[in-house]
């Protein structure tokens, strides 16, 4: 393989690359067995297909692109120490050149961490850790528990509520449509129900909700993950005080890739709750009357500060020596690609390694 550098403004390189056709042609066993995982034939288990019958039913250009992505994503690591590249963030690759029995030429775009002068990070820390606000003795009393309570056995209610609409509804099944009042009869049953109505919080009631013997068993551990929530709370608001001050103090330049990445998080965070509120996307846009650079302009604040945090938690776990092991990192990748059959393991790494680094970073501080 050879390749090119090329420094760009705001602490950016340009990589320029050839991968020789006969290195190239190597990727097409493996790029066909990736997309023969996916792939599903008639007469063939999903992933179960020879490789000469996946290559049959699968046009060329999607070949020849999943043993590009193959091959960049085996190589890119090699690529940054042999031209001892410090980069940072996700990389921006094109594929400038493809085709069959030609060589695969592309372009990588990353960011490398520029000069950071950070605030003292450990005092910052400190500061906030010992603030009185910020360590009140967390207290569960028993009317957090009890407006638990009425909201499972409100739950409850609605539940058997709407069981007993659908059973009501299936009954006019083969016969004739409901009658209006039957109708209004129906809509009556979905207002709200009053709280006479709710089922009573006792033993049975405690048993319906999974392996407890008693209601006061169920109510210990509502009172116990009440104070996990709680203490959750006051950790995540300490670690929002220590980033504000960790940003604010601390002066450098940040790269366009890294800013560019924490936008497709947040675009990609909004599209999938949109799509899980069972809205498509394009109709959300049109209901707020703005465009996806709209949103992009829109979040280019939030952006910069979460690429600035991302380059502090870099180099201060480079400091501290607060890398992953090894063993932590297979261990939650596993998890991930377990879960979710066509999840990228590259990209899984990545992903795992960012997170694991981020909470030794946090915990580094919390303990200061």
């Amino acid at each position: 393989m050879k390749t090119t550098i090329k420094k760009l403004e705001k602490s950016e390189v340009e990589i320029n690359g050839i991968l020789e056709v006969a290195e190239f042609e190597k990727y097409e066993a493996k790029a066909l067995e990736r997309i023969g995982e996916r792939l599903e034939l008639p007469g063939f288990r999903k992933g179960k297909a020879p490789t000469d019958i996946i290559k049959t039913n699968i046009k060329e250009m999607e070949l020849l692109e999943e043993m590009a992505e193959v091959a960049l994503s085996e190589n890119y690591l090699e690529i940054l120490k042999e031209n001892k590249i410090d980069a940072i963030g996700r990389p921006q690759i094109t594929i400038t050149k493809i085709a069959k029995g030609s060589d695969l030429e592309f372009k990588i775009v990353t960011a490398v961490l520029p000069e950071i002068k950070l605030g003292d990070y450990k005092k910052i820390a400190s500061i906030e850790n010992k603030k009185e606000e910020n360590k009140k003795e967390i207290v569960i009393d028993d009317k957090d528990v009890e407006k638990t309570i009425l909201e499972l056995r409100k739950m409850r209610a609605e539940q058997n509520k709407h069981n007993d609409t659908s059973k009501e509804n299936n009954s006019h099944e083969g016969h004739e449509k409901m009658t209006e009042e039957e109708h209004q009869a129906v809509h009556a049953k979905e207002k709200d129900i009053p709280e006479s109505e709710y089922p009573e919080f006792n033993d049975e009631f405690a048993k319906s909700f999974g392996d407890f013997k008693s209601a006061d068993e169920l109510k210990e551990k509502i009172k116990s993950n009440l104070r996990i929530e709680k203490e959750t709370e006051q950790k995540d608001k300490v670690r929002l005080l220590i980033i504000e001050e960790l940003v604010k103090q601390t002066e450098t330049e940040i790269p366009e890739v890294l800013i560019q990445s924490e936008t497709d998080k947040i675009m990609y965070r909004l599209q999938a709750d949109v799509t899980t509120a069972g809205l498509k996307f394009e109709d959300y846009l049109k209901q707020i009357n703005k465009t996806e650079t709209d949103l992009r302009l829109d979040w280019k604040i939030e952006a910069e500060k979460r690429a600035k945090l991302q380059m502090i938690i870099q180099t201060i776990s480079e400091k501290e020596k607060l890398s992953p092991t090894e063993e932590e990192i297979i261990k939650d990748v596993t998890q991930i690609t377990t879960m979710y059959k066509d999840a990228d393991p590259a990209r899984a790494r990545a992903y795992v390694e960012q997170m694991l680094v981020n909470e030794k970073v946090f915990k580094f501080l919390e303990a200061q």
